[in-house]
């Protein structure tokens, strides 16, 4: 099986505990995450071992990615692994204090692609527009997040 790495990160206008709060609010991740949907399938969502469930795409076609937290570091990291059937790896939140007022937030992905060979060649396709998709996500939370900051939402 193999395995790829992807990280995305953005800085922020804004503090890092209020950076935190916005990309662990999980359900209300669709508001800037693009074409996804996440909802808390068990426990609190604040903690190891609580469940999500990621639905990412459009209309009818869309792939569902269950995860388990198992490292949670706040206001800084928060680790899951992906459960699914298709999705599987690991992923991890970093917030990053920058200074009074800024922060950075990371998004990092390892990914254990399907399909042996047949996905490791797909992904040379497909991580330039995962790797987009990502940036754009951050690029909004970035917005929501300094807009909140500066009192203007």
């Amino acid at each position: 099986m193999a395995t790829r790495d992807i990280t995305v990160g953005v800085d922020v206008d804004a503090p890092g505990d209020q950076v935190w709060k916005a990309v662990t609010d999980w359900e209300a991740q669709g508001e800037w995450m693009l074409g996804t949907d996440v909802r808390v399938t068990h426990g609190d969502g604040v903690g190891i071992g609580s469940e999500l469930a990621a639905t990412t795409g459009i209309g009818p076609l869309g792939v569902t990615d269950t995860m388990r937290i198992v490292g949670w570091d706040p206001p800084h990291r928060a680790t899951v692994v992906h459960t699914g059937s298709f999705v599987r790896g690991s992923g991890t939140f970093t917030v990053i204090d920058r200074g009074p007022g800024a922060s950075r937030f990371e998004w990092g992905e390892r990914l254990d692609l399907p399909l042996g060979l047949l996905g490791a060649l797909g992904w040379t396709v497909v991580s330039p527009l995962f790797r987009l998709g990502l940036a754009v996500s951050l690029r909004r939370l970035a917005r929501r997040c300094s807009a909140e900051a500066a009192g203007t939402r």
